[in-house]
């Protein structure tokens, strides 16, 4: 099991690379108050940027708790 996670990271992060490639063109985006206008690759790779950090924040507090999923 230990040997199949890094395959399965490196997959997703292949995939998330191959996509974000995929959508170069600028967009705008409403930021609570502010318009902010970005190539939408960026925006990508920001937002999942942000999901991976939630994510591990997450599991690390479930692990602190000693919580089982």
């Amino acid at each position: 099991m230990k040997k199949i996670r890094p395959i399965v990271a490196a997959v997703l992060a292949v995939l998330v690379l191959v996509v974000v490639l995929q959508n170069t063109e600028s967009v705008e985006t409403q930021l609570l108050f502010a318009t902010v206008e970005m190539p939408r690759a960026l925006l990508l790779l920001v937002t999942m940027l942000v999901g991976v950090v939630l994510g591990l924040v997450a599991g690390l507090r479930m692990a602190g708790r000693g919580s089982k999923i």
